[in-house]
């Protein structure tokens, strides 16, 4: 294939698309990879990826172009080019979780995501910075320095999965995967002006996922269109032996469900989220309007009491460190990862405290002090089980909410991007950057940000929409519907 057809390839409007592009040119993917690896070299100032994998997905691309020639079944995920956050692993290469600590590790087997991801012909390209072990909202956390937002590279791209929202938003790849833990997909899709997936919990296995905070972990998606973010879930959801907490439901065709646009939702707000102080007034004002359009649409809009909405925050921090302190205390400098130098009058304590401290980055170790305190002797009934009865209350109110609406709407985020830098010293503000997102996770439905609108200052910003559990067929369609109104 002669490379003048480059332009008429990466026009493609989704991965369908881009299929039909193979169908008739016997060599598609291996042009595919090179320009994607034109484009990460060109826009590696970004910092989005941590490794490339240049030479691997050159020969796989060799594989499944000979693959397609020979008429073989191509996989659903035939040739697309997907990237992976740095705490996904990828059997025999590095996943550090963007941190020193593990900066040496190399993956011994797949997550299951990527496995089924192989299975259905990805080609896997590289590695995506991140915030380290996926704590933070800006990606300036990572050990390997901040990600940039290709369309201001003074503002932060979000996190924790900034790079992988990045690599999607500038091109760089295809499809990416992520982890959204409180937010982390869907505040920099938001932020990056691109679709973020956040699924029902269990409905991906985290087998392969590094925890950050178990019952609240997800991989989610990042993509440039509601159907490529579709037809990613239906290849990496489904039961997973290795991971308990996996669904067992089947796993539905969400590429060929989601383009009923006669269906007619009824859909709540929080009138709380939509009045809070901290939204800024044009994303307030920009949220409103479209929520005119919806009804003008024939769709129920109902504005409904959400009380809660200011424990949120709270509740998500107290549990969430609290599950980070257990989890990375396997970080010790004796099994795997970082270990400190020592002199002869250290003992094995000593070695715990400078591994750690040496290995994990400023915003890790506030995050596991914190869930050590609120889990310690005399704290843990104030702070713990308060905390899983706050989360108790707010399963029990999305439940009631689910039984009478179809889906819930508000903003992702309170703010656009912010300027690198802006909230680094601040990490209650920054904290409170997830008020809209961390719902999601603490009940466990599905979520997603979706690309609408453009601020003043130049900045993309979305709309996030959440469905009752397992329902995310609906997701996908009322959002289908909001993206092609918007058009």
């Amino acid at each position: 294939m002669r490379r003048q057809n480059f332009k008429t390839l990466f026009s493609f409007i989704n991965i369908k698309n881009y299929h039909e592009y193979l169908a008739e040119n016997a060599d598609g993917c291996a042009i595919a990879v090179d320009y994607y690896l034109q484009k990460i070299e060109a826009k590696k100032d970004l910092n989005a990826f941590l490794e490339v994998y240049a030479n691997e997905a050159k020969e796989r691309a060799k594989f499944l172009d000979a693959e397609r020639r020979a008429g073989k079944s191509l996989g659903k995920m035939h040739g697309v080019i997907v990237a992976l956050k740095d705490v996904i692993c990828y059997k025999s290469h590095s996943v550090s979780a963007s941190s020193h600590i593990l900066e040496n590790f190399t993956s011994v087997y797949n997550a299951t995501a990527v496995a089924k991801l192989l299975e259905e012909g990805a080609i896997i390209i590289g590695r995506n910075n991140c915030d380290e072990f996926a704590m933070g909202s800006s990606n300036e956390n990572s050990a390997f320095g901040a990600v940039k937002n290709a369309i201001d590279e003074t503002r932060v791209p979000g996190g924790s999965s900034g790079g992988s929202a990045v690599a999607v938003q500038a091109g760089m790849c295809m499809i990416s995967l992520g982890s959204d833990t409180g937010g982390s997909v869907r505040q920099p899709a938001d932020f990056c002006g691109i679709v973020g997936l956040k699924p029902t919990y269990g409905r991906v296995s985290r087998y392969g996922l590094i925890a950050y905070a178990s019952s609240f972990d997800q991989i989610g998606v990042f993509a440039k269109t509601i159907e490529d973010a579709a037809l990613t879930l239906e290849t990496i959801a489904g039961a997973d032996d290795f991971d308990s907490t996996a669904s067992l439901q089947e796993v539905p065709a969400y590429s060929t469900q989601i383009n009923s646009k006669s269906k007619k939702y009824k859909i709540a707000y929080f009138k709380e989220a939509l009045h809070h102080p901290a939204l800024d007034k044009e994303i307030a004002s920009f949220v409103t309007s479209f929520m005119d359009d919806l009804q003008e649409a024939g769709h129920e809009i109902t504005a409904i009491d959400f009380d809660l909405l200011n424990y949120i925050v709270p509740v998500y921090y107290v549990l969430t460190t609290a599950e980070a302190s257990s989890n990375l205390s396997r970080f010790d400098g004796v099994k795997y990862g970082h270990r400190a130098a020592l002199t002869n009058n250290d003992d094995l304590t000593e070695l715990y405290k400078k591994s750690r401290s040496e290995g994990f980055g400023k915003e890790v170790q506030r995050r596991i002090i914190l869930g050590t305190f609120v889990l310690s002797a005399g704290y843990y009934d104030a702070y713990f089980t308060k905390a899983q009865q706050v989360r108790k209350l707010l399963s029990n109110k999305a439940k009631q909410i689910f039984e009478q609406y179809d889906a819930i709407i508000m903003p992702t985020v309170p703010t656009p991007a912010f300027k690198i830098g802006e909230k680094s010293n601040d990490p209650i503000e920054m904290f409170l950057a997830d008020i809209y997102t961390v719902f999601a996770n603490l009940v466990g439905v599905p979520a997603i940000s979706i690309p609408l609108f453009k601020h003043s200052n130049g900045m993309p910003f979305g709309l996030q929409v959440l469905t009752s559990h397992h329902n995310e067929v609906s997701l996908l369609s009322v959002s289908q519907q909001m993206m092609q109104l918007k058009k």
